[in-house]
């Protein structure tokens, strides 16, 4: 079977007058990230890893934040046009595997909704989608509250073994 490894990162501060977007939903806290995008930190690493996988760059190569056309841009619709151009390849995303790292809020009423969320925009199953959430013992910036981080690695199928 002929397949690959992507590994992904991303991070962003944390700023006031934000919404805060992870994993393509909406959290309710009083902070959210900066970024010229929505800057959803988790759906970032999951495009970073995908493209990785795929050896098609990273996402600031497809979407740079240099242009304005993707100013305010909905992180949903770029991982969607991530998985087009992995599908245009001959890939499918066999599995997604992802960690945030937050101080705060707390994740774990929202995973769930996250994973789901992710399956969805990548068209797969959500039992192929895992999303863990973890501090950083109030260590760094991420400990301070400062900002948060996301993790992802992920593995895609040649569509010819499929």
């Amino acid at each position: 079977m002929k397949f690959r490894v992507g590994f992904g990162y991303d991070v962003h501060e944390l700023v006031e007058g934000r919404k805060l977007i992870l994993g393509g939903i909406h959290i309710p806290y009083r902070f959210g990230l900066k970024g010229h995008s929505d800057a959803d930190v988790l759906l970032h690493a999951i495009s970073d890893a995908l493209l990785g996988a795929a050896a098609l760059g990273d996402i600031g190569k497809h979407f740079p934040d240099t242009d304005a056309a993707y100013k305010d841009a909905d992180s949903k619709v770029l991982l969607k046009s991530v998985v087009q151009l992995i599908d245009q390849e001959g890939w499918v995303v066999n599995n997604i595997d992802a960690t945030v790292a937050a101080e705060a809020p707390k994740l774990r009423p929202f995973i769930d909704e996250m994973r789901a969320q992710i399956a969805l925009l990548c068209s797969m199953d959500v039992q192929a989608v895992s999303v863990k959430a973890t501090t950083t013992e109030q260590l760094g910036f991420v400990g301070k509250k400062e900002g948060l981080e996301a993790y992802a690695v992920c593995t895609l199928i040649s569509k010819s073994t499929t």
